[in-house]
């Protein structure tokens, strides 16, 4: 006998899931554009503004959809899969989080430390405070380049989880022929047999 059983993410999770992907793939391609620029380029002001007001807005997602997965705790893992799968997964998944509150929060900091004092001010409308910067950092340029190298360095370990998390789906999707990736696509309850 057949019967409907929720083992999908839910609307939320699947929207919180794509939306963020789109906007780190598209900060990444962003900051890769950027960093390639000479510092003279005419537009690279409104660039960097750019690129920190969506940063705040993967800042904000990443607290809201960690909420929302405390409430809305994720599907079980396929029971199939094996012990280390698992434990790869859960280990990549925090890594993506860390990575979605370290990256915003260094950039947030590198900008506040900059003696530059350019303000941010989140797509032309929201004026954003800049943190204080801990002493341990040094002095004002010396905590820049500091964070600069962290930040940069932190964009290229998201890049290379990134395309784990993707071989990983697409190898449950091809190979291991799971609904894994499924229940990342369509939030309608999966059939199973009793």
């Amino acid at each position: 006998m057949l019967r409907n059983t929720p083992r999908g993410y839910g609307l939320v999770a699947i929207s919180f899931h794509w939306i963020m992907a789109t906007l780190i793939v598209a900060m990444l391609g962003l900051g890769l554009y950027m960093t390639s620029l000479p510092q003279s380029a005419p537009n690279l002001y409104p660039l960097y503004q750019l690129h920190k007001s969506i940063g705040f807005v993967v800042l904000t997602l990443t607290t809201l959809r960690i909420v929302w997965r405390l409430v809305n705790p994720s599907p079980a893992l396929p029971a199939a899969m094996p012990a280390l799968e698992k434990l790869a997964a859960h280990l990549g998944h925090a890594g993506l989080y860390a990575l979605m509150f370290l990256l915003p929060i260094s950039g947030w900091l590198m900008v506040s430390a900059s003696p530059w004092g350019i303000p941010t001010i989140v797509f032309d409308v929201l004026p954003v405070p800049h943190l204080p910067i801990p002493p341990v950092l040094g002095d004002k340029a010396q905590a820049e380049s500091l964070l600069k190298v962290v930040h940069e360095y932190a964009a290229w370990v998201l890049v290379a989880l990134l395309v784990a998390h993707i071989a990983a789906a697409l190898k449950h999707h091809f190979i291991a022929r799971d609904d894994t990736l499924r229940r990342m696509v369509s939030a309608k309850p999966a059939k199973s047999a009793s």
